[in-house]
């Protein structure tokens, strides 16, 4: 029996003021609903006009600034311009301000000292209120004081208005958090964005014959290979049999795309004229715009593609170009009926297929509160002092949302609201956080630096009751060289809101990923290599972005490496599989109990039981039903209440034997001096990493046996009570003999009667919840 993990890495429920407490029953009533209220001041500085000049030029630099105590924010400056235009939003926390006046100053940038040229105060007690989905503010004119109170020249166009982080000028406000970041690139790193995942699509390439080939060498048979190169992705087919001029392959090879198609697919034939040496005997460019697309697993027409080669040859004292032209017989076609897989699969956020015409209507929206961290660790120095500054990236489907930076803070409150379309229940949302280290100039003087790892939590929206707000603080661990480090908390508040439950619960029918995944499934060694590309473009896209969000954060949360041998990690799917099987080991033990007669009672009673069997065998089948219909009723009381989260017990994290952490840390390929053992170690590794998925599976299949009747997902539970007492009924009032006529000739049908797809059970399987969501 494994002991219960330590107090301070357990989940906690807690009980945070959300919406400013606007609730009916379980559900809340306000825009942002699910984060506690922030107040915040803000002040949107638009334009000011007939300011001064300076000299007899009639030049003025203006810029603005807002002071509120000890926090100021400043505008950018115009040259020469008398009549300016900013429109830019202020926003103070209300929990810092420190002052009771607002004062908001014009001055012209010099280059030894600004000069002032007038300001306007505000009373904060008479700044008004503004409530989304009030009508924002409009700003009105205010004429300029100078310091002694006295009208100056000029006029200032200003909104001031107290509001909540529900208020649209939210996101583009400077933070008062911000007051020590500089410069308009640490401006955008900080501020909160949505990103979305670019449209991924399989390429299939269908490379048949050739024809009409030149080698140089015509007096040898060539061996012909074709090699396509999409982007950083380049595959080549085997040598041609037919070693002729007209080579014949018909050879599939796999790419990813992604929208909008930049780089076109660049197919040559090559002929291998010696050991490492290659001649191009023609090539062509095929632009990815042009290619046929389909949406099943109806063949695509062939097409002749002509290959060019260009040849300069001297004829005395003139260059002279050749162009010789052969043909290349292809069937390209990019593969809409299948989910391009760019996550690892135990967390899918997304499981559509690519093309838009085959997505099924969503059953649901999930929204996510994320509304504070406590207890960071600092993830840095500054000045001497330890810091952190930290953000949060969260990821289902397609859309990734990142929060604000909260800068030089161990308790940041972020009090931010997302929301998704769900489509499938049987899918995970990935909650990280970060620290940022990107503030000062991006990577000037930071020699590439990277944003820092704090945690991440995982949720399967299956195992969460529909309508229900959960809100719980998650421990965030990390495991480094040295063992698993808690690194603080995130508080979450969740909610999963069906639109229809019965197309919910039709959900549990259907296959898991799109049928082309069944009809024309690909092999594993393709899958994995279809993944690491499709991980690559997703993260060299998302860098691309302003702001960037960092190759390390899309790899951290889309689980780049989790497929590495770990000694950790087997031992851990080891001892799963060993829980799964405790419970064969239990019923035999109570077994022998019943054999010894260690509780007659019992022991009689189940001798009675046997004798009905055994006179009444058609009694079998629904007494089982009923048992497990009985069972699964009486854990009720029991289901879980809580969210799944990281388990450091279970992932063998605070066990794991130091050199067994070295080797789980250590470079692929190994840093051993040897360079035989480093051949055979990494042989070893990658082995060894192909048994413990084959045994994290294993233990997969055990422990979604097991959730049939834990209520861990409430539905799926659901559906199967109710299955097993109408089968209870049916087969109580069905004679067995034709139950069991019936069962056979349907296991033993024609192949003909058979469906490619899988079956609605196995559908209804493999949709279940695991122990995979608590591993680490």
């Amino acid at each position: 029996m494994q002991r219960p993990p330590p107090e301070d890495f357990l989940l906690k429920e807690t009980k945070p003021h959300l919406g400013g407490g606007k609730v009916s029953g379980d559900k809340l009533t306000s825009t942002y609903d699910l984060v506690e209220q922030m107040q915040y001041l803000y002040v949107r500085v638009s334009k000011a006009k007939d300011l001064p000049a300076k000299d007899v030029t009639g030049s003025c630099d203006p810029y603005v600034e807002v002071r509120l105590g000890n926090y100021k924010g400043t505008t950018r400056h115009f040259e020469k311009k008398t009549n300016p235009e900013w429109n830019q939003v202020f926003a103070f926390s209300k929990d810092r301000i420190q002052a009771s006046v607002l004062e908001v100053t014009v001055k012209d940038k010099d280059v030894v000292k600004d000069d002032f040229i007038g300001r306007v105060w505000f009373d904060l007690n008479e700044i008004p209120k503004r409530v989304p989905p009030d009508s924002p503010l409009a700003p009105q004119w205010y004429r300029l004081e100078d310091k002694n109170g006295n009208k100056a020249k000029g006029e200032l166009m200003l909104a001031v208005w107290m509001g909540t982080q529900a208020d649209e000028a939210f996101p583009e406000a400077w933070h008062s958090d911000a007051a020590t970041v500089s410069g308009t690139d640490a401006l955008a790193n900080i501020r909160s964005k949505v990103y979305l995942s670019p449209k991924l699509w399989y390429l299939r390439v269908n490379l048949i014959e050739a024809q009409d080939l030149q080698p140089s060498d015509k007096g040898r048979y060539p061996d012909v290979f074709v090699k396509a190169i999409l982007g950083n992705q380049a595959l080549r087919t085997r040598i041609s049999q037919s070693r002729t001029i007209n080579p014949m392959w018909n050879e599939d090879l796999m790419f990813v795309a992604a929208e909008p198609f930049e780089e076109p697919l660049i197919l040559s034939v090559e002929d291998r004229v010696a050991p490492n040496k290659e001649e191009v005997l023609g090539r062509c460019i095929i632009p990815l715009q042009a290619v046929d697309r389909r949406l099943d697993h109806k063949p695509v027409n062939t097409r002749w593609v002509n290959l060019e080669k260009h040849v300069v040859i001297m004829e005395g004292d003139k260059k002279k170009e050749i162009k010789f032209a052969s043909r290349l017989h292809v069937r390209i076609c990019l593969e809409g009926g299948y989910h391009v897989l760019d996550e690892s699969t135990h967390y899918s956020s997304d499981l559509r297929p690519t093309a838009k015409q085959l997505w099924k209507s969503s059953i649901g929206v999930l929204e996510l509160g994320i509304l504070n961290a406590q207890g960071l660790m600092p993830m840095k120095t500054k000045d001497g002092r330890g810091t952190t500054d930290a953000y949060c990236v969260a990821k289902y489907g397609q859309k990734w949302v990142r929060t604000r930076t909260i800068i030089d803070s161990f308790q940041p409150r972020w009090n931010e609201q997302y929301t998704w379309e769900v489509f499938d229940p049987c899918t995970v949302i990935t909650i990280g956080v970060f620290d940022n280290c990107h503030l000062h100039g991006g990577d000037k003087g930071g020699g590439g630096a990277r944003d820092s790892r704090i945690g991440k939590v995982r949720i399967r929206l299956s195992t969460l009751e529909t309508d229900r707000v959960y809100t719980h603080s998650y421990p965030l661990l990390v495991l480094h060289p040295n063992g698993v480090k808690k690194m603080g908390e995130i508080h979450l508040a969740v909610r999963f809101t069906c639109s229809s439950l019965l197309n919910m619960m039709h959900m549990y029918s259907l296959p898991l990923l799109p049928k082309m995944h069944y009809i024309h499934p690909l092999t594993v060694s393709q899958l994995d290599s279809l993944r690491h590309q499709a991980t690559q473009i997703v993260s060299m896209r998302l860098s691309r972005a302003e702001p960037p969000l960092r190759k390390e954060i899309v790899e951290y949360m889309l689980d780049v490496g989790s497929h590495m041998w770990s000694m950790r990690r087997s031992k851990a799917n080891f001892f799963r599989i060993m829980g799964v099987l405790s419970g064969l080991i239990a019923v035999g033990k109570w077994f022998d109990q019943i054999c010894n007669w260690k509780n007659p009672i019992t022991t009689v009673l189940i001798h009675i039981l046997f004798i009905i069997l055994v006179m009444y065998p058609e009694l079998i089948l629904p007494t089982i039903f009923l048992y497990l219909f009985l069972i699964g009723v009486w854990y009720y009381r029991w289901r879980p209440r809580h969210p799944p989260h990281m388990d450091t017990r279970l992932s063998h994290a605070d066990s794991a034997h130091p050199d067994e952490l070295d080797e789980e840390f250590d470079t692929f390929p190994t840093t051993k001096p040897s360079d035989i053992v480093r051949m055979r170690y990494d042989r070893l590794r990658s082995i060894a990493g192909r048994i413990q998925t084959v045994v994290g599976d294993l233990a997969t299949q055990g422990e979604r046996l097991q959730s049939l009747l834990s209520w861990r997902d409430p539905r799926a539970t659901a559906l199967f009570v109710i299955f097993c007492l109408v089968a209870a009924i049916v087969l109580y009032v069905t004679p067995f003999q034709v139950v069991a006529l019936l069962t056979g000739i349907y296991v033993l049908r024609h192949p003909r009667f058979r469906h490619k797809l899988p079956s609605v059970p196995l559908n209804f399987f493999r949709r279940l919840p695991a122990r995979t969501d608590c591993m680490l």
